[in-house]
């Protein structure tokens, strides 16, 4: 409808600025009304990226002379990680001081055979915008780097100068492989030496417990670099082969782990947290080569959790079993998540839990209770619903370029090959609702592990917990007191 206001306006801006015939653009020359969907005049045609089938996304492996495999994922871009990831770590250290790992993570890329400071090394990275990291977990350590594409010669001469020529100067599985301490204990600082790193160095850092995987490079000039710097190369330790590898298999004993620690102290601020005392209640899953690994996978997913005061939202698990069964009933509750630890040989999945130390008995409780629900009927709406959510974080982790470095590495390390996230989401969308109750009750079959620290005054025994979890409801042997 004709209205005297819009008429009036629209005069008044034209005779302001006038007609908008043509706009000028910074370069001086006008164009003509061009609809969006049109290609401009006089503009280069754009060249698109194109991907011919699944071959592009394939991981590329190659295994040299030595053993050493050499594994790459193309990746468009400007950049590129590149790191060397090694078969060892804390559950190998049986035989040694406990704490080698943890000692070596913090002596990498310090100084070299070539190098002779860890400046010098930044120094040389930043020539190619690179950054540099080196991490150890119970089973592997890993040294990465990010960097320009075109200083990939220059970025694997440095990894294995930081490997091979460094300048030197548990409640699940007690005692044994992933039970072993994964942190260097400080009485052990003073005792590690120059010879004890290398009697570990030269059985560990061998060429056929390495691979050296690479993202946004070419396969070939990856293997080119490697066969450069790694093949044939002495190590500082010497050439001699490993002579003493500890091939132990993972012995699950279960079991419990108490820390009695006074809480009420250790936050800080002038509003301090109230004093918890933390529970962690564990069962042996399965290896990440076994098939019922992709089962575990949902059923950690299906439990979830996380902090009282986690912020809901898409993706954030907020109708997980520990979200609605737990965290919602259960306002005194300041924490319950579900984890899952998986190993080549075993794993554990655990529910960690915190509150008030006067409220532990009935938190272990609520935890039992859980793990007997977790062998029962399983709803299809929340099985579909976790199977998504873990199919959604598989893919958006799966978009960072170091992501999938770690990804390419682990997997090839471990298995010789890579599944790639398409194969992983089919895996995931085929478990059924009888899978996770057929893993869960054979999870629940075996001994409980059980770490706690804090007041641990009102902890039930770990005979009773064990009783609780071979129950039907998951509840507790009732206690009785003469004195309260």
């Amino acid at each position: 409808e004709w209205s005297p206001l819009v008429h009036v306006t629209g005069w008044l801006l034209c005779c302001r600025f006038g007609p908008p015939a043509h706009r000028r653009f910074s370069s001086g020359a006008t164009y003509p009304n061009i609809p969006l969907s049109s290609p401009l005049p006089g503009v280069p045609k754009p060249v698109f990226a194109t991907v011919d089938g699944q071959e592009k996304f394939e991981t590329k492996i190659t295994t040299l002379e030595n053993g050493l495999r050499v594994a790459s994922q193309n990746k468009f871009g400007q950049f590129c990680t590149v790191g060397i990831l090694i078969n060892s770590g804390s559950r190998y250290e049986a035989k040694y001081l406990s704490g080698i790992a943890h000692f070596l993570e913090k002596l990498a890329f310090s100084s070299t055979a070539r190098f002779d400071s860890k400046d010098e090394i930044l120094l040389t990275l930043e020539k190619h915008g690179g950054i540099c990291d080196c991490q150890t977990s119970r089973d592997t350590t890993m040294y990465a780097v990010s960097a320009d594409s075109k200083g990939l010669d220059t970025v694997v001469g440095l990894l294995a100068d930081v490997v091979l020529h460094p300048c030197l100067t548990g409640a699940a599985f007690r005692e044994n492989t992933v039970g072993l301490h994964r942190f260097c204990p400080a009485e052990n600082i003073a005792k590690i030496d120059r010879e004890v790193l290398h009697s570990y160095l030269k059985n560990y850092y061998t060429p056929d417990r390495m691979v050296l995987a690479g993202v946004g490079v070419e396969h070939e000039h990856l293997v080119e670099c490697a066969r450069k710097y790694l093949l044939g190369a002495q190590p500082v330790w010497g050439a001699a082969g490993a002579v003493d590898v500890d091939r132990s298999v993972a012995q699950y004993t279960g079991g419990i782990i108490k820390v009695e620690r006074d809480m009420s102290n250790v936050s800080l601020g002038p509003t301090p947290i109230p004093e918890l005392t933390h529970i962690m209640v564990g069962l042996e899953s399965c290896s990440f080569l076994e098939e019922d690994f992709i089962p575990f996978a949902v059923l950690n997913m299906m439990m979830g959790g996380g902090g009282s005061f986690s912020a809901g939202g898409p993706g954030k698990g907020m109708f997980s079993r520990l979200y609605l069964n737990v965290l919602n009933r259960h306002h005194w509750m300041y924490n319950a998540t579900s984890y899952h630890h998986s190993y080549e040989d075993t794993g554990l999945l655990c529910i960690h839990a915190s509150a008030d130390p006067r409220q532990v008995r009935e938190m272990v409780e609520i935890i039992t209770k859980e793990f007997i629900l977790m062998g029962r009927t399983v709803d299809l709406v929340e099985l579909e619903r976790a199977k998504t959510q873990l199919m959604s974080m598989l893919m958006m982790n799966l978009e960072s370029r170091p992501v999938i470095f770690e990804d390419v590495g682990r997997q090839v390390l471990a298995t010789h090959s890579r599944k790639l996230p398409h194969e992983l989401c089919t895996l995931i969308r085929n478990v059924k609702p009888e899978d996770i109750k057929r893993v869960a009750s054979k999870m629940l079959r075996g001994k409980p592990a059980v770490a706690a620290l804090g007041d641990l005054t009102d902890l039930p025994t770990y005979e009773h917990i064990q009783t609780a979890l071979s129950s039907r409801d998951g509840r507790l042997p009732r206690t009785y007191r003469l004195f309260r």
